[in-house]
């Protein structure tokens, strides 16, 4: 009996020992001590491999030796959980400098098309989109950016109210009807909170440059989230929402061959803590890689010249809705008060929500809907969704199938 229970015996202290080293390389403590333990050497002797500076609100002339350099791999880049340390590191990526964007044509590749966009005069105004039919409405009208609205995409697609209802999936999926339309035109979309940890971040990454997207937005709010402009908003903390612009900056620079997809940094938290901490939270999360910044629910233009002075250089976007928390500024309006990106989210939603109403109500009460069509004929209607482009193209082909329309 005793024999048997001695290889028992040795198996379990193993498991037990083994269990013992595997638990402890797990603990943050211990993981945490690691971590400083080797940043100190290599401070000590002088070695940096990190793409950040110790400037907090500006990015540091870059040295020639890393103009010379390939791009900083997301490996490289020194993230930590301190938070005193997080604001005394500046991500730089010389490959993404603005200056690299100033000259030449537009780019057909939409994410370095918005960058040149970005790093050029003038400002963008973006409509917001919620189906085909209104991207077709807005590239008629001459727009040469769009919006992805989370809360378009969530009443479009599932008919319900903008509360963290919508999945990634349904997001990417109105994603890719949006850019396939005219893939050249960059589109902006909302990514919510990223829907989960930095994992899922960064797939939210993935899939939206993968169907795409010129650029995302991620915010500050709890997972479960509701419409910016609506009460009640509740924030994580700073570090958890930088962890999120790092997740995405690191998926982003992971992307194969070097991707421009532009990552905008939200903050909602200033209903909720104040403008200064929504003012802290956009300088460090420019720091941690944001590309633009985004402070929801700017009350007065005053408070939005005030966030754009403190973030400077870093571009700065402005959302508007008709009756939400922000003024109607114009595009013209915001440009003047230093705002580089204005989006008008709910713009054809809340259009189609009043044509709608208005066509079932006139067919409900007259039975026909010859009045709210206006003379428009299924052919005319075809040609805004791009009818005769389909038949130009069956032709060049030797198609013969559309010859008569």
């Amino acid at each position: 009996m005793s024999s048997q229970s001695a290889p028992a015996t040795a198996t379990s202290s193993s498991t037990n020992f083994f269990g013992w080293l595997y638990a402890a390389f797990l603990d943050p403590l211990i993981v945490q001590s690691i971590l400083r333990l080797y940043k100190f050497l290599t401070s000590s002797i002088g070695h940096s491999a990190t793409p950040y500076s110790d400037n907090l609100t500006k990015f540091r002339e870059p040295s020639p030796d890393i103009l010379a350099s390939d791009p900083p791999s997301p490996t490289q880049a020194t993230f930590t959980s301190d938070e005193e340390e997080v604001s005394s590191e500046v991500y730089y990526n010389p490959r993404l400098d603005p200056k690299n964007y100033l000259d030449g044509p537009l780019s057909h590749n939409p994410a370095t098309r918005f960058r040149q966009m970005l790093a050029r005069p003038g400002i963008i105004v973006a409509p917001g989109v919620c189906d085909g039919i209104s991207v077709r409405c807005a590239l008629e009208a001459g727009f040469s950016c769009l919006y992805q609205s989370g809360a378009a995409t969530t009443a479009s697609r599932l008919g319900q109210p903008d509360l963290a209802i919508a999945t990634l999936n349904d997001f990417v999926k109105a994603a890719r009807v949006h850019c396939d339309i005219e893939p050249t035109i960059p589109v902006i979309a909302d990514a919510d909170t990223g829907f989960g940890g930095p994992i899922n971040v960064a797939r939210t990454v993935w899939e939206y440059a993968k169907a795409g997207v010129a650029a995302m937005h991620i915010e500050d709010q709890i997972q479960t989230k509701r419409c910016g402009h609506l009460l009640g908003k509740q924030v994580v903390s700073r570090e958890e929402f930088l962890t999120r612009i790092r997740a995405a900056v690191i998926a982003r620079d992971s992307i194969p061959g070097g991707s421009d997809f532009v990552i905008i940094a939200r903050t909602d938290s200033a209903q909720v803590l104040g403008m200064d901490e929504a003012i802290t939270r956009l300088q460090l999360a420019a720091d941690a890689g944001a590309d633009v910044c985004f402070i929801e629910g700017v009350r007065t233009k005053e408070l939005l010249q005030q966030t754009v002075k403190a973030l400077e250089p870093k571009p700065v976007l402005v959302n508007v809705i008709s009756g939400g928390l922000t003024p109607s500024f114009t595009g013209q309006e915001a440009e003047s008060y230093g705002a580089k990106v204005i989006i008008f989210s709910l713009v054809s939603s809340v259009a189609m929500v009043h044509a709608c109403r208005e066509a079932m109500r006139m067919l409900k009460k007259t039975g026909t809907d010859f009045s709210t069509a206006k003379g428009m004929d299924p052919k005319q209607f075809f040609e805004v969704m791009g009818l005769e482009k389909i038949v130009e193209f069956d032709s060049k082909a030797g198609g013969s199938a559309f010859t008569q329309i």
